[in-house]
């Protein structure tokens, strides 16, 4: 049997939330299952393994979509939460080849924008790895700088842990060659960091930020670029793009698979009136989306912000 995950949790709270991009406007708690997918599972299209009921249901995260039609659901309430593409890079392609796949503006957006950095830092690139648990003592208090700064910790409390039961895991981690980290920094000021996490030979993107005041640097692609190039001389067999879609995955990919986040929920009435509420909401949002797509409600729309 493929494995999942770190293993299926036992009920706990998840927040069911009515988020706009990176905004969440309001959640709703309820006990669930979470069965996470590995990127393993997700290549081998592997159908999940539920255990035992209990709580309110259960949340499938990265399901294959082809595997949407065999899930037994025996009565519960189904609602596909959202939709994306998980994306990976297969290093056995080998740098050369990877790099060649990219596409030519690729290629040139990335020399470009790291010619800038440079600049912006006298002329030389300033990116430093870090692996072992004395370089990782290093890198945490710099990098936290940056999180602080982030979208990520500031509005989906995703930065890297300043402390507690998470930190001791990635110390644990580093002690067991599980952990890459790198940290871009721009005149002696850290503005971009990424800490990756291994599970077995796949390295996963775990926490990853940049200052938003150097957004027009772009120093995030930057940094992954350079990363990207030192781990095909590393030990890993793929780099796992995790869950959710954006520009920056899909440059760095070699491949994908279209995944679903599946909640599996009792028929309980308040469930039904979660699934409902829900389905409303993230219906008027796409709606909301198309609008705002339409070349003269854009006009309007900024109109308005002057």
């Amino acid at each position: 049997m493929v494995e999942l995950g770190v293993g299926t949790r036992g009920v706990t709270p998840i927040a069911l939330t009515f988020q706009i991009g990176a905004r969440t406007l309001a959640s709703v708690d309820r006990s669930l299952i979470r069965v996470p997918y590995t990127l393993d599972a997700v290549l081998a299209a592997a159908p999940p393994v539920l255990p035992p009921l209990d709580g309110d249901g259960y949340l499938i995260t990265s399901l294959p979509e082809p595997l949407l039609p065999t899930i037994q659901r025996d009565g519960m309430i189904g609602y596909v939460r959202q939709r994306y593409v998980r994306y990976h890079a297969d290093f056995s392609v080998g740098h050369e080849a990877w790099l060649a796949a990219l596409s030519g503006s690729a290629r040139a957006t990335i020399k470009r924008k790291t010619k800038k950095v440079a600049a912006a830092s006298g002329g030389t690139l300033d990116i430093r790895a870090y692996r072992t648990p004395d370089e990782f003592a290093a890198f945490h208090p710099l990098a936290r700088r940056v999180s602080a700064r982030t979208y990520q910790e500031k509005l989906l409390g995703a930065g890297l842990p300043a402390a507690g039961d998470s930190l001791h895991r990635l110390i644990e981690l580093a002690a067991a060659d599980c952990v890459r980290a790198w940290l871009l920094s721009i005149a002696g000021e850290p503005v971009a960091y990424l800490c990756c996490t291994a599970r077995g030979g796949t390295l996963l993107y775990t926490y990853v930020g940049h200052d938003p005041g150097y957004n027009d640097l772009s120093p995030g692609t930057v940094l992954q670029a350079e990363a990207m190039t030192q781990l095909f001389d590393d030990r890993f067999a793929r780099f796992d793009f995790t869950e959710g879609e954006g520009q920056h995955k899909r440059l760095f990919a070699t491949g994908g698979t279209r995944c679903v986040d599946l909640l599996l929920l009792r028929p309980t009435l308040a469930n039904r009136a979660t699934v409902a509420a829900l389905a409303g909401f993230d219906a008027a949002v796409a709606v909301a989306k198309r609008a705002a797509a339409s070349p003269l409600l854009a006009r309007i729309a900024r109109r308005v912000r002057r």
